[in-house]
C-alpha cells in the first residue's frame, strides 16, 4: 500500500504532449487503484506544450507532417483524423477549416492537437479502472529528494487541488508532495545564445515565435517591414508563412548557418519502411572527420541509388527519408566508433541537415514560402551564414551580423524572429528543478552526446554513479542523447511525436509493473536477482506457442481504450498465464512465477507495440488489432 494506505501516487511533471500521452497510457494500463497527478507550470501549455498550444499557433500553423500521422496512439493510425472529422467541436472554427473534411495525407491546424489530447485524456479518465484517478494540477516542480517510498517533490505555486498529504515546503509558496514514482516530461527548454544577449527585451525581438506575444508582434507588423528570421528549421517557415498569408510585402530574410531548405512532401506521400543493406563502410574504424564524412557520402549515394533502382515507386523527394529510416538500426554501432568529442561536433554541425533528410513538410506550409523565394517574387531571401551578434541599431531597429564563408555582412530589420531552437545541454537550463537535480547528482548530462540526460533502457534516470536514481522515469526530449546512441534516432526524431508515442507506452508499462511488483511484495527482486530483467524480457525462456497467445492478449489489452473490453481481456490473460507455468531459467527460490510471467508477457507486448521496423499501419495488421469497420486505421 502507499503512504496514504489507499493508493500509490505517480507524479507526471509536465502536461504537454509527452506528459499527457504518458498519463493517458497510465490510465489505460492501471488495473489497481492509482493516483496520477499531472503537473504543468504553464497552464496554457496543458495537453499541448510549446508546439501545439492555441495562443502560440494561429489557424495557419499546420502540422509539418500529414494529419494521418498525428494519432497519439501508434496502434490506431487514423485516430486523430477520425476525431477531427467526427468528434471535434467546430463551432468556433474559421470557415476555411470548419468546412474541411480532413484526409490522411492532408494538412490540419496544429492548434487542434490541444483539443484532441484534452478529449483523449478525458476519455481515458472515464474509461479507467475503479480507484484510478487523475488530478490535473498547475504548479512547478522545483526540487526532488529521494525517500523510502519514492520521492518528495517540492512544488511552487501549487493551487489547492484536494491532493492529500501535502506539507509546507522549505520556501514561501512551496509545498512538498510525496510520490511513489515520478515521470519527468518537462519538454523543450529555450536556448539563450550569447550573441542575442543585447537584443533580449528589445521590442523588435521575438524570442519565442510560438508565444502569444510573438504571434501578436508578427500579426501586427506593418506589411512593408523588413524581417529577419534566424534559422531555417521548420519553425522558421511557420513565421514566414504567417507573414506572407497576412499579405506581407516587405523583405523577409531567412538566415541559416547551413543553408538547408526542407523538402515538400508529395500529395500522395505515405510513411514507409524499407530494408536496405547494412552500410558496412561506416563500420570501419574511425580515422578522422574528413575520411569519415567521405565514407558517409559514398555510402549515402549508394543507398539512394539502391532505393531508386529497387523501389521506383518511391518519389525522388522521399528517397532520403527512406534511407535515413533504413539506416537507423545500424547507427548505434556506427556511433560507437566515433570519439565523443568528434560525435558532439558532428551532431552540432549537421543537426539541421540530418533533420531535413529525415523529415519534410506538407505543401500547405512550404508552398507559400517557396513561391516568395522565386526571383520574380523575391520577398523571401535565404541568407547563408552564422549569426555573430544581434544588436540594437541607431535607427531603433535591430542589426543582425552574419559571417558567411568568405564574407561578413549585416541585415537591419524592423523585427528579428528567433528560431535558435531548444537547449539540449541541461547544464545550461535555468529551471530550478534541473539546477537542483544536476547539483545533487540525481541527474547527469548525457556523456557521449551532451544532449539530454543519462537514462537506462527503460528511460529511468541515472545518477552520477551510473545507477538508477530511484523510481523516476523520463519521456521525450530528455532522452535525446540516449535515443541517438541506443536506437540511432537522430535530429528531431529523437524526441518528436513518433518517439514520444513509444516512450509513453514503455514508461507507463514500466511504472505500472514496478508499482504492482511492490504491492505484491516483489519490489526487491531486481536487487536480489540482478539478472531479473533479462529473465523476464526473453521470450525464448518460455514455451513459444503458449507465450504467443498470452502476448497477443496483452497487446490487445494495452491497445484497448474501453474499460469493459480491457477487463475481459485481462481475465483471459490471467487464465492464459496460469496455464504457461514458470520461466525455466528463473532461480528456484523466486516465488510467484505467475506474477513474473505476467511481467514477461507485458514486456514482450510493449516491444511489439513499439516495433519501429514497420509502419504503424503494418504494425496494426500484424498485431491483429484492426476491426471490421476499420481494419487498418
Amino acid at each position: 500500500m502507499s503512504r496514504t494506505g489507499v493508493r500509490p501516487r505517480v507524479l507526471v511533471v509536465g502536461a504537454g504532449l509527452a506528459g499527457t500521452a504518458t498519463a493517458i497510457r497510465l490510465l489505460h494500463f492501471a488495473r489497481r487503484p492509482l493516483e496520477i497527478v499531472l503537473l504543468e507550470r504553464h497552464p496554457d501549455y496543458r495537453s499541448a506544450g510549446v508546439a501545439y498550444h492555441r495562443d502560440g499557433n494561429p489557424w495557419d500553423h499546420v502540422f509539418n507532417i500529414q494529419a494521418g500521422r498525428m494519432s497519439v496512439f501508434r496502434e490506431d493510425v487514423l485516430d486523430f483524423v477520425h476525431w477531427a472529422n467526427q468528434e471535434a467541436d467546430r463551432r468556433d472554427w474559421p470557415q476555411r477549416w470548419a468546412a474541411q473534411k480532413f484526409a490522411e495525407q492532408g494538412p490540419a491546424p496544429r492548434r487542434l492537437f490541444q483539443d484532441y489530447l484534452d478529449d483523449r485524456l478525458s476519455e481515458a479518465k472515464r474509461e479507467s479502472c475503479p480507484g484510478v484517478v487523475l488530478v490535473e494540477a498547475d504548479g512547478e516542480a522545483l526540487d526532488m529528494q529521494r525517500c523510502d517510498r519514492g520521492f518528495e517533490v517540492t512544488l511552487g505555486g501549487l493551487a489547492a487541488y484536494g491532493i492529500e498529504g501535502l506539507r509546507p515546503g522549505p520556501l514561501a509558496d512551496t509545498q512538498v508532495l510525496q510520490a511513489d514514482h515520478v515521470v519527468l516530461a518537462t519538454g523543450l527548454e529555450l536556448k539563450e545564445p550569447p550573441f542575442a544577449a543585447e537584443a533580449a527585451g528589445h521590442p523588435s525581438f521575438v524570442r519565442n515565435p510560438y508565444s502569444a506575444t510573438g504571434i501578436r508582434k508578427l500579426s501586427q507588423l506593418p506589411p512593408d517591414a523588413t524581417v529577419a528570421i534566424v534559422g531555417s528549421v521548420l519553425s522558421a517557415y511557420d513565421s514566414a508563412g504567417l507573414l506572407l498569408r497576412n499579405g506581407h510585402t516587405g523583405r523577409i530574410h531567412l538566415i541559416s548557418k547551413s543553408g538547408t531548405i526542407f523538402r515538400t512532401y508529395p500529395g500522395t506521400h505515405e510513411h514507409g519502411v524499407l530494408r536496405l543493406p547494412r552500410p558496412d563502410a561506416l563500420l570501419e574504424p574511425y580515422r578522422n572527420r574528413e575520411e569519415f564524412l567521405a565514407r558517409v557520402r559514398a555510402a549515402w549515394r549508394t543507398a539512394c541509388s539502391t532505393v531508386r533502382e529497387q523501389h521506383p515507386d518511391v518519389a525522388s523527394v522521399i528517397v532520403s527519408e527512406r534511407v535515413a529510416k533504413a539506416w537507423e538500426p545500424y547507427l548505434p554501432e556506427v556511433i560507437e566508433r566515433i570519439p565523443t568529442d568528434e560525435l558532439r561536433c558532428l551532431l552540432d554541425e549537421f543537426a539541421t541537415t540530418i533533420a531535413a533528410l529525415r523529415v519534410g513538410a506538407v505543401e500547405y506550409t512550404m508552398a507559400v514560402v517557396e513561391r516568395a523565394m522565386h526571383p520574380q517574387d523575391g520577398r523571401v531571401e535565404l541568407v547563408v551564414g552564422r549569426v555573430q551578434a544581434i544588436t540594437p541599431a541607431q535607427s531603433g531597429r535591430l542589426l543582425v551580423s552574419v559571417a558567411a564563408q568568405h564574407e561578413r555582412h549585416s541585415v537591419e530589420a524592423d523585427l528579428v524572429v528567433s528560431n535558435f531552437g531548444r537547449e539540449f545541454d541541461y547544464e545550461k537550463v535555468a529551471q530550478p528543478l534541473w539546477r537542483n537535480l544536476l547539483r545533487k547528482g540525481v541527474a547527469v548530462p548525457h556523456e557521449r552526446t551532451g544532449r539530454g540526460l543519462e537514462v537506462d533502457e527503460c528511460g529511468t534516470l541515472l545518477d552520477a554513479g551510473g545507477q538508477p536514481a530511484g523510481p523516476v522515469s523520463t519521456v521525450g526530449v530528455l532522452r535525446e542523447g540516449d535515443e541517438i546512441v541506443r536506437h540511432g534516432r537522430t535530429g528531431a526524431f529523437a524526441f518528436n511525436l513518433a518517439a514520444i508515442k513509444n516512450h509513453s507506452v514503455s514508461v507507463a508499462a514500466h511504472v505500472i509493473e514496478e508499482l504492482e511488483l511492490r504491492l505484491d511484495g516483489l519490489n526487491g527482486i531486481a536487487a536480489q536477482h540482478p539478472r531479473y530483467r533479462s529473465y523476464v524480457s526473453n521470450p525464448e525462456e518460455a514455451d513459444r506457442a503458449a507465450l504467443e497467445e498470452s502476448v497477443l492478449l496483452e497487446v490487445r489489452r494495452l491497445a484497448t481504450r474501453e474499460r469493459r473490453e480491457r477487463e475481459a481481456l485481462d481475465s483471459r490473460l490471467t487464465a492464459s498465464i496460469r496455464s504457461l507455468g514458470g520461466l525455466p531459467t528463473l532461480p528456484a527460490d523466486i516465488s510467484r512465477h505467475d506474477r513474473l510471467m505476467r511481467a514477461a508477457v507485458n514486456r514482450v507486448a510493449v516491444e511489439r507495440l513499439n516495433d519501429v521496423s514497420v509502419t504503424p499501419r503494418q504494425l496494426r495488421r500484424q498485431l491483429g488489432i484492426g476491426n471490421a469497420e476499420n481494419p487498418e486505421g
